[in-house]
């Protein structure tokens, strides 16, 4: 039996980020995530500044590829809308495993299966024992399925689909492009450059929303294919897409049972506005760790619910708002 103080699932931004401050405490920790790092991520991969304030760093301190964005141009059901913004996007490929160096922390490369609880340890596959547990696998993470479901079950009313791509592509139009409720999309499309030749794009939606419509979210990445080539933006693109889904962040959403804690995703922690989870993912890891270390209590601001607060501006904010979509969305 291998012996922690505490085991992380999954060594994405909250992983990392929690287990580089329990490491510095000097707590005995390991992570366990299914895959081998670097791994490919599919993400947006924006940041904001406070990405780089709660890392306790600078942007001119990453290593890779980082294009920052004074501005974005929005589309609101076809308005163009500049918005003056201070944004960096990043690849997660690189992102993630800069952000798992940095933590010092071991990792080792194991698909959880089993989680039991025995006196006051966590038992994982009859081969991992515990004191502390932090779930940081993402949406379909065991941490959450085995412990947290019943108790927290993700409403379907949160749960968003996506559809994207990223490739290598030398795009000449370097702008930050967000088309919102496009062709009555319940959500939002992307074209993100990125640094080093990368560029994503995709489209993320209600699934709830959509499912009332009669459909599904590749009717829209058709759509959204179509204005990609017609704009001019990518040509001559054999798209090879993937889907995957998450959940935006609800009212009461459990974080903490015994010393069991669950983080970003994992949790649904995403931004009700734009879906973002990076800065809620690195916030909430961060936030374990002072419970596990100082005995804080473990829970989110309210700030944490949105990407924008103060950025945007009260009237676009609006438009984001969970109850207001649901008026607004065809």
């Amino acid at each position: 039996m291998i012996d922690k103080t505490a085991i992380i699932v999954g060594g994405g931004p909250a992983g990392a980020s929690c287990a580089r401050q329990l490491k510095a405490a000097g707590l005995d920790v390991l992570i366990l995530d299914k895959k081998q790092f670097p791994r490919l991520k599919l993400c947006a991969g924006w940041v904001t500044p406070k990405v780089f304030q709660l890392l306790g760093t600078h942007p001119s301190a990453y290593p890779y590829g980082l294009i920052p964005f004074k501005r974005l141009i929005c589309y609101f059901r076809g308005i163009r809308v500049p918005v003056r913004t201070r944004q960096y996007s990043i690849r997660r490929y690189e992102f993630d495993k800069w952000l798992l160096e940095r933590s010092g922390a071991p990792m080792e490369q194991h698909a959880v299966q089993t989680i039991r609880k025995k006196e006051q340890y966590y038992i994982i596959d009859e081969r991992y024992r515990c004191q502390y547990l932090v779930g940081a696998g993402g949406t379909g993470c065991p941490v959450y399925r085995q412990l947290f479901s019943r108790i927290s079950p993700h409403p379907e009313a949160s749960r968003i689909a996506t559809v994207e791509e990223e490739f290598q592509y030398d795009y000449t139009d370097s702008n930050c492009y967000l088309w919102f409720f496009e062709n009555g999309l319940p959500g939002y499309a992307w074209y993100v450059p990125k640094g080093r030749g990368w560029l994503n794009v995709g489209i993320g939606g209600k699934y709830a929303s959509m499912k009332k419509q009669g459909k599904t979210i590749n009717d829209y990445w058709r759509l959204f294919q179509q204005k990609l080539i017609a704009s001019g933006l990518v040509t001559q693109r054999a798209f090879n897409s993937k889907g995957h889904i998450y959940y935006i962040r609800h009212q009461t959403p459990a974080l903490r049972m015994d010393n069991a804690f669950l983080t970003g995703d994992a949790a649904g922690l995403a931004t009700v506005d734009m879906g973002e989870g990076i800065g809620p993912a690195i916030e909430s890891g961060l936030r374990a760790a002072a419970a596990i270390i100082q005995g804080k209590p473990y829970q989110m601001p309210i700030t944490a619910k949105y990407s924008w607060p103060g950025i945007m501006g009260a009237g676009l904010k609006s438009l984001f708002d969970n109850n207001h979509l649901k008026r607004r969305a065809p």
